[in-house]
């Protein structure tokens, strides 16, 4: 009976048509609403005259997790994604050293030594001890916490030893290093959740033990090229994915979504509504307020939410033999986070990231040229900065950085094509809640049960997938978000849907190609 079941998922982005895949694989009818007139929300590409740049997110980890994926339909990724692992994986610029990061132990090693005398050693002890970590919590990202109870769930038990509740990131790679770039070449992922080392719960130390011990990965064509592959198992299993087609409200009655309602009033009706918009978004536009008990608006407002960034992607007639990803530091790093947590412009003193992924990956840009993706941390909107007014400036103060202080020498006379999003961007024409590019924060009291669930607590017949729920931001964690709300799908309806795989033989089928 399980196939008469129809699907609505609204919004393309990675969760979406990951649920997309998984539940069109399983037999349900699905179909997807996209605002804008391509796929991919956050994960989609920018195309310039030749020049192709992914307009989110860069670095693949945990690509384990993105396997499993195409195990649960029955496929191999290989046959649909052509992934390299990155060595270098990244190269980090302080203000008066660098540091070439490899995911090879003894290559680190030697790089760390080379840099920072006598301090190799602490990476044999963060090996040691935050592998227990992880695989401690692994288990925990790939449960649902929908109910208190949950809490108590064996899993869970065995990793509050390694939660590490009072404790920083920052404070925890301070056990193994003891000069303070090498501490920050092991916290700057905090930035992939929007937060500061000194900020971002100790729990996390998770993330650089997972590039280090299992690598970062290209994606050739761009990240945008892993929701294409989704969108296409997705309609290879029957699935119906239609752009241009705004979604103006989830339709509740009595407690329960019986559908959307698209922008030109016609009503789509489902059994079971997927919501892949923004959580914030959502909230504020597409749920009925009067309907809304918990996560109202004014609740809402009052969270905590990461960081934006203001984006430059440059089509140059130049190709610059630079690292595939690079990382400049403020020179003032701490108080430049610090400026942004507190919603303040940092002006002068800024981070700047930038991937030159056309080294690699010769479909980026024509042949001898380079497509540059310019990231810039910034204070979400509710630093009220005038974005229209600054943005100008920023754009030069950003290419003068550039100029003067990384080897991206005159920059400015290759620039053939380019396009920017600022925060205000962000918000008003991607429509992510206050520019948070990286959704709610990821705080203790912000995770787990406590944050949106799954299947989402308001109304019945209601699922949340994305950065808003748990497990949180960053595509491995979206792509599980993705996993755990079909799987429910699937047990509601008795739908055989498998458990995830455990770790250890994850990753042993992964490396024998299965």
């Amino acid at each position: 009976m399980h196939q008469q079941k129809k699907i609505v998922i609204v919004g393309s982005g990675p969760g979406g048509l990951a649920s997309a895949m998984l539940l069109a694989s399983k037999g349900f009818k699905v179909k997807v609403f996209e605002k804008m007139p391509v796929i991919g929300g956050r994960t989609s590409e920018i195309s310039l005259k030749g020049y192709r740049f992914d307009v989110g997110p860069t670095f693949l980890m945990m690509k384990y997790l993105l396997d499993e994926l195409f195990m649960i339909t029955g496929r191999k990724i290989s046959d649909y994604l052509d992934c390299h692992r990155l060595d270098p994986m990244y190269r980090l610029q302080f203000s008066d050293k660098s540091l070439t990061v490899s995911d090879d132990r003894e290559k680190m090693k030697k790089n760390i030594e080379s840099v920072f005398p006598g301090e190799s050693e602490g990476l044999d002890r963060f090996f040691k001890r935050e592998s227990i970590r992880f695989e401690r919590l692994y288990p925990c990202l790939q449960k649902e916490y929908g109910k208190v109870k949950a809490f108590a769930s064996m899993d869970l038990v065995r990793a509050v030893p390694h939660v590490s509740v009072t404790r920083s990131l920052y404070e925890v790679m301070s056990d193994y290093f003891e000069s303070e770039e090498l501490r920050l070449a092991f916290t700057f992922q905090s930035k992939y959740l929007g937060m500061s080392p000194w900020s971002c719960p100790g729990l996390f130390a998770m993330i650089p033990y997972t590039e280090h011990a299992h690598g970062v990965y290209h994606v050739m064509g761009g990240l945008s090229q892993i929701t294409k592959a989704f969108a296409k198992i997705a309609k290879e299993e029957g699935a119906e994915i239609l752009c241009s087609s705004p979604v103006k409200e989830v339709k509740v009655i009595s407690g329960r979504a019986t559908g959307v309602v698209l922008e030109d009033g016609s009503f789509e009706a489902a059994d079971e509504v997927v919501v892949n918009a923004d959580f914030g978004y959502a909230v504020n536009n597409l749920f009925p307020k009067s309907e809304l008990k918990k996560w109202t608006p004014s609740r809402l407002d009052k969270l905590d939410y990461s960081c934006s960034t203001y984006m430059l992607y440059l089509g140059l007639d130049k190709k610059y033999e630079c690292e595939h990803h690079t990382i400049f530091f403020a020179k003032n790093y701490r108080k430049n986070l610090e400026d942004i947590e507190n919603k303040i412009f940092p002006e002068n003193d800024f981070s700047v990231y930038v991937r030159n992924a056309s080294i690699l990956d010769g479909s980026l840009a024509p042949e001898g040229h380079s497509a540059l993706y310019i990231l810039v941390p910034m204070p979400n909107n509710q630093s009220k900065i005038n974005w229209e007014r600054e943005a100008p400036a920023f754009r030069e103060r950003v290419l003068e950085f550039l100029e003067a202080n990384t080897p991206y020498k005159n920059i400015k006379e290759h620039i053939k094509v380019e396009e920017m999003i600022h925060p205000g961007n962000w918000e008003h024409q991607r429509d992510v809640y206050k520019g948070a590019t990286f959704n709610m924060g990821h705080s203790i009291e912000q995770m787990l049960y406590f944050r949106p669930h799954n299947k989402f607590e308001e109304f019945e017949n209601c699922y949340l997938v994305g950065g808003g729920t748990h497990p949180g931001s960053g595509l491995p964690t979206i792509f599980e978000s993705a996993r755990i709300s079909s799987a429910l799908i699937s047990k509601k309806y008795d739908v055989e849907f498998p458990k995830p795989i455990p770790f250890r033989k994850l990753i042993a089928l992964v490396e024998a190609g299965n």
